[in-house]
């Protein structure tokens, strides 16, 4: 009897230890089990569809409608909202300006602007209060001051001198202090569109080996993955809860992905913009349009000719699909942040519906670009395939905002939209 009772309690035991050893394998791959997160980080356990609010101003009456659309998360990049400062008409291409939105100056940074912040921190109430979640980009970091706002050239600075590191990482801890505890904010996107390639000599977008490029960088201020660690690393000094947002590099293409390092931390998410091929989506009235979706596009410096169609898109992404894979990362931790096209573009709502037919398969979180936008009707996807009426362009040279009432109309890229949205 008491070799009966010996055994039974031995294999409790066991048991027991092995529910441990397997709980234990669980703490141990976070990555893993990432849709059991809690906090902020919760908000990203199932797929959310977003859009961006790329304005020339805060327009907190946009939450209300976007609420109204089922979009589940707005991306903002306040820098946009300095549209109207005097240095940007500056005509002197040697004087750079010496205030830059939040940051106070991208030449040198000593603390947060503080009436930003307050017109910051007004907009990030009003979402709230409207119901809308936000992720915070920024167009600027010190060093690296935005190519509209910097006489349409490329700042490198950040690229070439460690000490923009250090103070983009300052300025990130500065801002995560303040904002941790803000309830609309559920992702800090640490720079928009990074892309140390074209500081040192990258070549063709489509054809060069980023893998050799990236060897070559490894370790200087042109690596990508070394700014994202120093930020990270400072921001968890001061908030260990919020969400983290990296984009790939080279414009947040999906092919950067090849040299992008995932961090050691469960509360980061990972990110590309898709505007490919750029010279079908970007086309215009002055360009011309040249192209059509589904339909052959010439691209890159060698102009090959490309068939582009639902299958190409697949295709085109592909990195971000091994890259995860490879990296065991979850799709609920994959955002296309940005995607879109000129609405004028013959075709333009069978693109956003394959695009996000393939994101909606993968189970990746998106976000289109952009709802709203006042600065480029060609984006403005409420706005129909045809040129705007008369009352848009009557209500501009007024300095008035549209009524959207009056100029809105049933269209093709609109329903597509409204119709993937309310599939929420």
């Amino acid at each position: 009897m008491k070799i009966l009772l010996s055994i039974i309690l031995t294999m409790m035991i066991l048991a027991v230890s092995g529910c441990s050893t397997m709980q234990q394998e669980e703490e141990d791959e976070p990555q893993l089990i990432a849709n059991k997160s809690n906090g902020k980080m919760a908000f990203w356990d199932k797929q959310k569809r977003g859009a961006n609010f790329m304005n020339s101003t805060s327009l907190p009456e946009n939450y209300k409608a976007a609420k109204e659309f089922n979009i589940e998360f707005i991306r903002l990049a306040p820098d946009k909202w300095a549209k109207d400062r005097d240095f940007l008409f500056n005509d002197k291409p040697d004087v750079h300006p010496e205030r830059d939105f939040l940051i106070g100056s991208a030449n040198e940074y000593e603390g947060i602007d503080e009436e930003d912040f307050a017109e910051l921190e007004a907009d990030l109430d009003a979402a709230y209060e409207r119901g809308s979640k936000v992720v915070l980009t920024v167009l600027s970091l010190p060093g690296n001051r935005w190519r509209q706002f910097n006489h349409y050239e490329n700042d490198d600075r950040i690229w070439k001198d460690t000490k923009y590191h250090e103070q983009s990482a300052s300025f990130w801890r500065d801002l995560a202090q303040r904002l941790k505890n803000h309830p609309a904010v559920v992702g800090y996107n640490l720079i928009n569109e990074p892309h140390p390639e074209t500081a040192t000599g990258f070549g063709d977008f489509w054809t060069e080996d980023y893998r050799e490029w990236y060897n070559n960088v490894e370790h200087t201020a042109a690596d990508l993955n070394e700014l994202y660690k120093t930020i990270v690393d400072s921001v968890r000094t001061v908030d260990k809860e919020t969400p983290i947002i990296l984009n790939s590099g080279l414009y947040a293409t999906p092919w950067a992905f090849e040299y992008l390092k995932p961090i050691k931390d469960d509360k980061v998410l990972y990110a590309f913009h898709m505007y490919e091929p750029y010279e079908m989506t970007s086309q215009n009235k002055r360009k011309g349009f040249t192209y059509k979706y589904p339909g052959p596009v010439v691209v890159g410096e060698r102009q090959t000719e490309k068939v582009f169609n639902k299958n190409a898109l697949e295709e085109f992404l592909e990195p971000v699909t091994k890259w995860s894979k490879q990296n065991n990362i979850p799709a609920n931790r994959i955002i296309v942040e940005e995607f879109g096209i000129n609405r004028l573009v013959e075709g333009s709502d069978k693109y956003m519906a394959d695009l996000i037919s393939i994101f909606n398969q993968y189970g990746w979180h998106w976000a289109f670009y952009a709802f709203r936008e006042d600065t480029w009707e060609g984006m403005d996807y409420q706005l129909g395939n045809q040129a705007p009426n008369w009352k848009y362009w009557e209500a501009l040279e007024n300095g008035e905002k549209p009524n959207r009432e009056e100029i809105e109309v049933h269209n093709p890229i609109w329903n597509v939209l409204k119709k993937e949205l309310k599939g929420n």
